[in-house]
Formats: structure tokens, C-alpha cells, sequence
């Protein structure tokens, strides 16, 4: 899992201390929001892991260690667990950190407004019992709950409330949105969304830092080809990601390092399972056809995806058959892939499903979320066109995509899901679970795709301690999301990092770029 640029990094680890210095990097994606519960994703979260802190974190090898709670132990017979907070700690703005700051926090990243809610599904309570010591009590047995909590981040309750934002407010915005107040190793002293944000080490962090940076700068720069230059200019230290196309002309100059791995994150295709009608066909407009399994199916058969690892992601990446990859906790082996590609197929179903002739619908994707998303997109939209269903292609940047797909304009669209458990369990409560607001399931459901057996195993899953039955329902809802097609699972995510020769960082499958990590020699 770990890829460190050389063996320099292991002679930085017994050298003494290297010099301090600046550090700038670029991404394509700026983080939507400084709000911590505000929005679910991958480059919020990442991001927002330098500046806030939760009661656990996920060390270099990625298994969970203590952060702000010290030590957790089960309560009972499954009834919840004990969280020993840690003691001394302070806020980036000088207040302590106490257990008041984690009930608040609870209830903040819980409420309804929250897109973190789907979290504590499993939670039915949270008991302050001393400063320093929390119960979170939950409706069942549930032992990965520690790792479910990874990215549940303290807020300051004070801090949150003098200033408004008590809830998040992902539409409109509050304070939160462009202003932080964390325990984290860095904090943020200027945000201009789009533009740059600005980092400084918090001086009173209680960890140990291992980082040399006094000030860390982050570029939004979506056009590959721009941060590639910016990378061999030496404007940036380090760009994520690195061009597939370019990886081997960059692998051959000695200024700069190429680290290579797998993410976690699976890309799959979504449909509008509940959907009365399609809202962007020229002849299909009082039907649904993704809402037939065979007109699912039919997709499946009509994308190539091995010729897209081959052009598109230059065999960077690894084909799927599941909402999580081999690497994953509770992945299904075995699961036979019987919807590779087969135009005929394809032609057939469509046929059988009532659509000889296919039908045209709108197809969403994103154009700067994923390792080259809008070229896979474009070879899928060719693909499909070859068996009779012909899709628009609408990408656009991340920050209107999100909206986009939860308003339901779309009638098929790309999403990629990296569990942040580490477990199968993950997308199963976010991607297959029924959207259910009050029991906060399914928030990532856009689809609104439903199987009462699912629902049924799910909190079975989430409680069931005997690994051997709950691999046996996992693999149960692995197959049924497979019978149904309720996704089309593509590949898993390559992850593709460039930085200058002088640059030591660590490099985790969740493709989190973590600061405190990092040396400048």
C-alpha cells in the first residue's frame, strides 16, 4: 500500500531534522467545502484530514490507530463502544478540546442537513460520561464501527456556534464553508475557492510532526497538461494526477519521481431506477428503459472495458465485477463476471426488453473528478452507440456535478466509490441500501435502486460477528447487485502521483495526500 519516491526516504528517517521550507501542490479537484460534514467526498475529506481531526485516523499502512480518542473499548454484550478521549489538546484557535466537542459533533454531522449522516446509521445514542470519556451506544453489535469513523471529524462546538454554523449548509453555505477551526496538524490561513488555499503548521498540535513545511499551498488546476508543466517548471512540488499518457516520458527525467499504485475507488455506471420517465430522450419520454435489468444488462455487454484499460487508461487500471476491489474486506471471490463484452448480446436484450431500435438518453459525467473521467465517458457513449443506445454526453466540473445527480437530472451517469471503511459494508449502506432519510441509508443511492433482501441483510452485516456468516451475506448481496445489474462496475481507479526528485511523501490506496507526511530536502 505504501509507495515512498526512494531509498532517500529511509535515509531521511535517520538523518537529523532537514531544513524547514515551502511546499505547493496541485489537483485537479478544489475540495467543494471547508465544512467537514457538509459533503461526502474524497477531496473534502482528504483534504480537510490535515486541518480536522476525529476520535481515530488511518496510519500510512491504513489500519486505524488513536487520534483524539487515546484508547476504545465494546460495551456490554455489543451494546456500543467507550471512547477514552485525549487530554491537553487544543483547537487552532486556543480552545480545549473536550467530550461536549464530540456530542456536538455527533449531532451535527448526524443531523438531516448533514451529507454524513448515513455514518451513524447504526448509532442510537452518544452519553457524555466525563470529559474525557464518551459512549457511543448503537442499536445492534457492531464490530467494524471504529473503522466506520475514520473521517468523522471534531468540531469546535463554540467555535461553531458563535459563528452560525451549528448545522452544515451544503446549498447555500455558513461560515464553515470557507472558514476552519480544527485540531489537525495544519491549519488553513487563506481560502480562495478555485484559486488557492494556504497552510501553516498548527503550532500547539499535540502529535509529533515529521514534516519540515512552514507553508503549504494548494492549486486547483484541472487541465492536465498545465499541471504537468507547472510540475516540471518546479511552480508545484507535486501534482495528483499525473497524465496516464505521460507517465513514462515523466518516469525518464531525473527531476522529478512517479509513484504508482491502485486505488481503492471502484468507477461504475448508475441508472435512474426509480425514474417514471427518461428526462433527456428525443423519442423516449413516457418510459424508463434503465428501469428493466435488461436494458441494464445491455449496457454491461455493450462496454468494452478492457480496450478502455488499454487506450484510455494506458493499463493503468484494473477491471471489476463488484462495488469494491480484491484489496477490500468482504469482497466476494468467485463472483463470476458473465457481462463482459458482447455486443450481440446487448442487441438482444434491448430487443427482448422492447427497444430494437435502442432509444437516446442523457448520459452525466464529470470532467475533473476522476483519473481522465470525461475520455472514459466518451468511449463508453461510442460503445453504446454501436448497439442502438444513443447518450448525449453532459460532462461538467465536480462542484455542479454533485448537484446535478442529486436534483435526479440524469438518466444514466459515472460515479466512483471508495470505501471508507475499508469493508464491503460501505457502498452496500451509501450505494444499495433504500434512500431512507430517517435511517439515513442509501445517501448516495441517486437512483433510488431497492431490494428488500438487501435492506434485510444489511443490518445483519453491520452486527454479525462470525466472519464466515457475514462473508456469506456479503457474497448473497454482491451476487444480487450482480442478477440485477443495480450498477455497472467498470474498474478500480489507478492511482498516479508526480513530484519533484527533492520531495519524500506516502502515498495510501484511499488517494488521501496527507501533509504531516511529507519532507522537503
Amino acid at each position: 500500500m505504501l509507495r515512498t519516491l526512494s531509498t532517500a526516504a529511509l535515509l531521511a528517517a535517520l538523518a537529523p531534522a532537514v531544513h524547514a521550507a515551502e511546499f505547493k501542490w496541485a489537483e485537479t479537484t478544489d475540495p467543494q467545502t471547508m465544512d467537514p460534514h457538509a459533503v461526502n467526498s474524497a477531496p473534502v475529506l482528504g483534504f480537510l484530514n490535515n486541518v480536522y481531526e476525529g476520535l481515530v485516523r488511518r496510519g500510512q499502512d491504513m489500519t486505524i490507530e488513536p487520534s483524539l480518542a487515546v484508547s476504545w473499548e465494546p460495551i456490554g454484550a455489543g451494546d456500543g463502544w467507550r471512547f477514552k478521549l485525549r487530554e491537553g489538546v487544543t483547537f487552532q484557535d486556543g480552545a480545549a478540546f473536550t467530550a461536549q466537542d464530540v456530542l456536538f459533533s455527533y449531532e451535527r454531522a448526524s443531523s438531516e442537513q448533514a451529507d454524513t449522516s448515513s455514518w451513524f446509521s447504526p448509532v442510537s445514542d452518544v452519553i457524555v460520561v466525563d470529559d474525557f470519556t464518551v459512549d457511543i451506544m448503537t442499536t445492534s453489535p457492531n464490530p467494524i464501527f471504529p473503522d466506520s469513523i475514520a473521517n468523522w471529524m471534531i468540531m469546535d462546538s463554540g467555535w461553531a456556534e458563535a459563528n452560525n454554523a451549528t448545522r452544515p449548509d451544503k446549498e447555500a453555505g455558513n461560515y464553515a464553508t470557507l472558514n476552519t477551526n480544527g485540531t489537525g496538524a495544519f491549519a488553513i490561513t487563506e481560502r480562495q475557492p478555485g484559486l488557492r488555499t494556504v497552510l501553516e503548521p498548527h503550532a500547539n498540535w499535540w502529535g509529533d510532526a515529521t514534516h519540515n513545511i512552514t507553508r503549504a499551498e494548494l492549486t486547483p488546476i484541472q487541465n492536465s497538461a498545465t499541471a504537468l508543466a507547472a510540475l516540471l517548471s518546479g511552480d508545484v512540488d507535486f501534482i495528483n494526477p499525473v497524465p496516464v499518457q505521460d507517465v513514462a516520458r515523466l518516469k525518464a527525467n531525473p527531476d522529478v519521481n512517479v509513484i504508482q499504485g491502485i486505488e481503492a475507488r471502484v468507477i461504475m455506471l448508475g441508472f435512474p431506477h426509480e425514474a417514471d420517465a427518461l428526462k433527456y430522450s428525443a423519442e423516449t419520454t413516457d418510459t424508463n428503459p434503465f428501469a428493466d435489468p435488461r436494458v441494464r444488462r445491455a449496457v454491461a455487454h455493450a462496454v468494452n472495458v478492457p480496450a478502455i484499460l488499454q487506450t484510455t487508461m494506458r493499463g493503468n487500471a484494473e477491471a471489476v465485477n463488484q462495488l469494491v476491489s480484491p484489496a477490500m474486506r468482504g469482497y466476494t471471490d468467485g463472483l463470476s463476471n458473465d457481462a463482459t463484452y458482447d455486443p450481440e448480446a446487448a442487441r438482444g436484450l434491448l430487443t427482448e426488453a422492447g427497444y430494437p431500435e435502442g432509444f437516446s438518453f442523457g448520459f452525466k459525467c464529470s470532467n475533473d473528478r476522476y483519473l481522465n473521467d470525461e475520455a472514459v465517458c466518451q468511449a463508453i457513449t461510442a460503445m453504446l452507440a454501436q448497439v442502438g443506445m444513443r447518450a448525449t454526453l453532459d460532462a461538467m466540473p465536480v462542484q455542479n456535478y454533485w448537484p446535478e445527480l442529486r436534483a435526479d437530472n440524469f438518466d444514466m451517469y459515472l460515479l466512483g466509490w471508495s470505501p471508507g471503511t475499508f469493508d464491503a459494508e460501505h457502498p452496500i449502506r451509501f450505494l444499495a441500501a433504500t434512500p431512507n432519510e430517517e435511517k439515513r441509508l442509501g445517501s448516495w443511492n441517486f437512483g433510488g435502486y431497492s431490494n428488500a433482501r438487501v435492506d434485510a441483510l444489511l443490518p445483519m452485516i453491520q452486527s454479525e460477528i462470525d466472519d464466515t456468516k457475514r462473508q456469506a451475506m456479503l457474497d448473497e448481496v454482491a451476487q444480487t447487485l450482480q442478477d440485477e445489474t443495480a450498477y455497472v462496475p467498470l474498474y478500480v481507479q489507478p492511482l498516479v502521483w508526480g513530484t519533484r526528485a527533492n520531495i519524500d511523501l506516502v502515498q495510501r490506496p484511499d488517494n488521501f495526500f496527507i501533509l504531516r507526511w511529507v519532507t522537503v530536502n
